[in-house]
């Protein structure tokens, strides 16, 4: 599963350079909705209390708003979702070749998951409290279990874990839009306060790196609520991404590029008018836009990028900017939340209080700035080295004989 963020083998590199493209158009893209977390008052903790909440384009129409605002619902938990099939689709790989060795399943696999765990702990210490590697690594000891059982197993796992998935989403928004309905806050405050803890906005602003840390670990619980509540959504994408890579998806050829357009039709036919209708339906809807919508979107953007491809559209350079990322996909997934806290806190450079309150223009620039140099830095790497640096280290620890 880890494979997913680290160097193809070379066993992988004759194959269609989707993977490579939509690993890195991943982390480009949840960068995208990242990069508010790091801007907003209370940054990590402001999630919590309402802080990211937008304005409604329909009470705001300036082109300001309105581009921020279309940048959000473009990019929220839709690149979240399809980095996680990536992930299915990477364990499956390896599970295939296990298979073609004649290696028993799943083996030491548990090296991998518990490798990815304590980097995603490290990386939310030290980081960012909003890090995704340690559900992926807890889910991944399920699938890969799931891996070598039947396929009515799994299948049945893939749905149950949507179903209740699903069903958590529902009660969530019920339970929003009735405190909407009664007058009480619907933002989904901690704190009850309606907005961020100034004590917490201070300490992004003014405070150490020691003090974030510690903030984190007292906060431990509440800041790892996502993983917890979104389990099943994983569960089901990392299956997803299974079924996806055996049903060809990936590979060129005929077969490919029909369900690749069938993807893009059904999932952006379907998503992008329900992920308008979140939009406008304001926070109260925010968890059916995230968790609910963003899944179906993913599935085209996966079916769209693959067309772009196949029918190259996409310009060479740009193919080979988000292959690099894709390559070096967990060193540019811990590199630009790294640039993020360096820029945006006050332990950096500060330009969330620098700007706060001067517009999305600036964000979404900021986007632009870290993604080039993602770009720029791993292309540079690659030309020297087989890994990226984070990839090369867990190569080296996971080793056999180690």
């Amino acid at each position: 599963m880890a494979d997913t963020l680290i160097a193809p083998t070379r066993r992988a590199t004759a194959r269609l350079p989707l993977l490579d493209v939509l690993r890195g158009a991943a982390i480009l893209g949840t960068l995208m909705t990242n990069v508010w977390i790091f801007t907003s008052p209370g940054s990590e903790w402001g999630v919590l209390q309402g802080g990211l909440t937008s304005t409604d384009p329909l009470s705001d129409p300036s082109a300001a708003n309105i581009a921020g605002t279309v940048f959000r619902a473009l990019a929220d938990g839709k690149f979240l979702a399809l980095l996680t099939i990536l992930f299915g689709v990477g364990l499956a790989i390896q599970y295939d070749s296990a298979a073609r060795r004649g290696n028993p399943w799943p083996g030491r696999y548990w090296r991998r998951a518990a490798f990815l765990f304590v980097e995603g702990t490290v990386h939310f210490l030290l980081v960012f409290a909003w890090d995704v590697l340690m559900g992926y690594a807890v889910t991944a000891l399920l699938v890969a279990w799931l891996l070598a059982r039947s396929e009515k197993v799994r299948r049945r796992a893939m749905w149950t874990a949507g179903a209740l998935h699903l069903v958590m989403v529902s009660l969530l928004t019920l339970a929003l839009v009735s405190g909407s309905d009664d007058g009480s806050d619907a933002s989904g405050s901690a704190s009850g306060s309606g907005g961020p803890d100034p004590d917490v906005v201070a300490l992004y602003a003014e405070g150490s790196w020691f003090d974030q840390v510690a903030f984190r670990v007292e906060n431990f619980a509440a800041l790892r609520i996502e993983p917890v509540f979104s389990f099943g959504l994983l569960v089901f994408l990392f299956l997803l991404g299974v079924r996806l890579h055996r049903a060809g998806a990936f590979t060129a050829g005929d077969a490919g590029r029909r369900l690749r357009a069938r993807m893009a039709g059904w999932g952006l036919g379907l998503g992008l008018p329900l992920t308008v209708a979140t939009t406008l339906g304001g926070a109260d809807f925010f968890a059916v836009g995230r968790y609910g919508v963003a899944p179906l979107v993913a599935v085209g953007y996966i079916g769209l990028i693959g067309i772009a491809l196949d029918r190259l559209w996409l310009p060479k350079p740009l193919v080979t900017a988000l292959g690099s990322v894709g390559r070096t996909a967990l060193s540019c997934y811990v590199a630009q939340n790294a640039l993020c806290v360096l820029l945006c806190y006050g332990i950096g450079l500060g330009l969330a209080t620098r700007f706060a309150d001067t517009g999305p223009w600036w964000v979404m620039g900021l986007w632009a700035a870290v993604s080039l140099t993602l770009v720029a830095g791993s292309w540079l790497w690659l030309r020297r080295f087989e890994r990226g640096p984070l990839e090369a280290l867990q190569h080296r620890v996971l080793r056999p004989g180690r």
